[in-house]
């Protein structure tokens, strides 16, 4: 493999114990040049660690970490091609901008004409033209993010780090910031490598995004890849919105399984089966939007599954509502309708109808199979 090539970063059979405890377990992965990669997880999974052993704040217990080909396991964190943003920013208050985005040109002993060009031509690629005599409380929080990512990409580095750098701000500017951050990551063509906890930023934002738990990566691929194609019942219950069932086999033909959930509904022409036979346990995941609501059972009559129900809870969220229907155990089972003038009329109490194909689901072996 050519330098031009090579990826920006591997990591390789990465493992790291803290005592008896393993918070990372022989995860490997790569990065290629100028992409957005993401590791979403729960708290404690992880995550972090990895991003620290990258950065250099802590040694793996084994493995590797490449950097366009070369190892940076012998190189200090202060002179590895890597720059951290994190959560809470740490710009200094004391400073104005130019010179919080400066620092690091000057702990490199940059001459202050080159410093201050320098500074000018990033303030101009963030968006953020002629702020630099500003002092930090002057700015908004989406503005603070912009300055602490400029403070980074001024250094040039190959591979940013960004440790949930969206998690103290608001949900408003939460969202805008998702589409800065992809803005940014593009406009200056440097490789991303973002940790976070919430699916919504790694699903937009992300070229490739690696789902861990326990300290392993359950699986790796694209926003689409792990949302309609979850490869563990984890992965399905994790990224995105799921009705979940637990049941036993009670008829298989081929891949194709007919289920019996523990509440006593039996959901037909679930699959892939992976391998599950009659009598095993297992777990049954059906997105919302999936499932087709009606008021007569003609309507659902092409469907493997049908299920009558009353409407509990109706959910208004703007361009579509989350409807939860009771079937007659008392199980709730939640469909997304857009807001239209078909399902307006949709009131509490209302008997209702609803249906999905087998293939919309995802079945995987329950525990204690």
């Amino acid at each position: 493999m050519t330098a031009s090539t090579l990826p920006d970063l591997e990591c390789d059979c990465l493992t790291k114990h803290f005592g008896a405890s393993v918070a990372v377990d022989d995860v490997s992965f790569s990065v290629p040049a100028g992409s957005f990669f993401s590791v979403l997880g729960p708290s404690g999974c992880g995550k972090t660690t990895i991003m620290r052993m990258i950065a250099g704040f802590l040694e793996p217990t084994s493995g590797d970490i490449r950097i366009k080909g070369r190892s940076v396991l012998d190189v200090p964190p202060n002179k590895r091609p890597v720059n951290m943003v994190f959560q809470h920013l740490a710009l200094f208050p004391m400073m104005n901008i130019a010179d919080n985005i400066g620092y690091g040109l000057r702990r490199k002993g940059m001459a202050k004409g080159e410093i201050a060009r320098k500074v000018d031509e990033v303030l101009d690629r963030i968006g953020l033209p002629g702020i630099g005599t500003r002092r930090v409380d002057e700015l908004s929080g989406g503005q603070k993010q912009r300055v602490a990512i400029a403070r980074c990409m001024v250094l040039e580095p190959d591979v940013l780090l960004l440790d949930e750098p969206l998690g103290a701000l608001d949900l408003k500017l939460r969202e805008h910031m998702k589409i800065e951050l992809k803005a940014l990551q593009a406009a200056f063509d440097t490789t991303f490598v973002y940790i976070t906890h919430d699916q919504s930023e790694a699903l937009v934002m992300s070229d490739q995004i690696a789902v861990m738990n326990t300290g392993r990566f359950e699986q790796m691929g694209t926003a689409r890849d792990l949302y309609y194609r979850p490869q563990t019942a984890f992965v399905a219950g994790f990224v995105g919105d799921a009705n979940r069932w637990q049941g036993r086999v009670i008829r298989a033909e081929g891949e194709a399984l007919e289920i019996k959930t523990d509440g006593g509904l039996i959901l037909r022409g679930v699959g892939p089966g992976r391998g599950l036979g009659i009598g095993d346990k297992a777990e049954v995941f059906v997105r919302p939007e999936a499932i087709r609501l009606a008021e007569n059972t003609a309507q659902l009559s092409h469907f493997d599954t049908q299920i009558s129900g009353h409407v509990s809870t109706i959910l208004f969220n703007g361009a579509a509502s989350r409807v939860i229907v009771a079937d007659a155990s008392g199980a709730e089972i939640e469909v997304t309708l857009p807001q239209s003038g078909e399902f307006a009329h949709l009131s509490r109490g209302m008997t209702v109808h609803i249906g999905w194909s087998g293939e919309q689901g995802n079945c995987f072996a329950a525990q204690g199979r």
